[in-house]
């Protein structure tokens, strides 16, 4: 099997589990969103540490310390999902897992604005067409919400940005994942000891359960992750990009037929653009690809650089 179509299994793997996350998130409550987060980025490094700890591979981190360019960038990557995380979270747990998917559904055409303002790509006629029409989606969005959409287009700037970083730093997964909890853990372990100080600490008070799944909550945030960072070291951006739209199917199929959420002829007419634009960007990407040329490298959407 080729690296590049492991690098796909692994993909469809990471966003087969995080399109039920709705369902894993929702037992969570009653813990808030924060409490959520704490914990996953606790339990996070718990889990790769294990792993790194089994595999006796520490030797990485004597490279990222020499490297303050490494680590800042890890550190940036940590920051952007821990915003992710944060937003979804929130937007699941406040019962939006509709808009949830909605930003997943538009991150794909985020990938191809950071390919033309970070990496300095030139779209095809086509390809303006799809943003085109994703962004008239958001105006009709907001028109339906009477407000921007702002977790779908939080969860998609953050989300697409991660991706971006991931894909220049080509780090192993366990160890770039390991990096990116370890910078957000002291923060996280202060916010759980004064939530726990304060009497405000769902964890350990709710039932053996509830603390079981905030636990567990560490291998679920670190499975995909490591899987997508697996992907993301073996695919074209635009791989990543297609295998982006199983999630959101999945955590739609969630808020519509588990949660009732609602769906608005103006909310479904909005939907109706971004996946329009999806199949234009998709129908557009996959006939580049099976062009045979230079012409072919050369449209790729956002195709990473090499670390410098």
């Amino acid at each position: 099997m080729s690296e590049e179509r492991r690098g796909y299994l692994y993909g469809l793997a990471a966003y087969v589990i995080w399109g039920f996350f709705p369902i894993y998130f929702k037992l969570l409550q009653p813990s808030g969103a924060l409490e959520i987060l704490a914990h996953r980025v606790i339990w996070s490094v718990v889990f790769i540490s294990i792993l790194l700890a089994a595999a006796r591979n520490w030797r990485f981190l004597a490279r990222i310390v020499r490297s303050p360019r490494l680590f800042g960038g890890m550190s940036a990557a940590a920051v952007l999902i821990a915003i992710n995380w944060g937003t979804y979270i929130y937007g699941v747990n406040s019962d939006r897992v509709v808009e949830t998917a909605l930003g997943y559904f538009i991150t794909p055409l985020v990938l191809v604005l950071l390919g033309v303002t970070m990496e300095r790509e030139r779209l095809r006629p086509w390809q303006w067409a799809a943003v085109a029409i994703g962004g008239l989606a958001v105006v009709v969005l907001t028109v339906d919400y009477g407000r921007l959409p702002y977790i779908a287009l939080l969860l998609a700037a953050s989300f697409g940005s991660y991706s971006l970083v991931k894909k220049r730093l080509k780090l192993p997964p366990a160890e770039g994942l390991f990096v990116e909890s370890s910078v957000l853990a002291i923060p996280a372990l202060a916010y759980v000891a004064w939530l726990t100080a304060a009497g405000h600490a769902k964890f350990g008070h709710v039932s053996v359960t509830h603390s079981a799944l905030m636990i567990f909550a560490g291998v679920a945030t670190a499975v995909p992750l490591m899987l997508f960072a697996a992907a993301a070291n073996r695919v074209p951006m635009v791989g990543i990009g297609i295998l982006q739209y199983v999630a959101p199917i999945l955590q739609l199929a969630c808020g519509l037929l588990i949660y009732h959420e609602p769906m608005p002829p103006a909310r479904l007419a909005g939907f109706g653009l971004v996946w329009i634009a999806l199949i234009i960007f998709t129908v557009d990407a996959l006939r580049q690809r099976s062009t045979p040329g230079p012409a072919a490298a050369t449209a790729e959407p956002v195709a990473a650089l090499p670390p410098r």
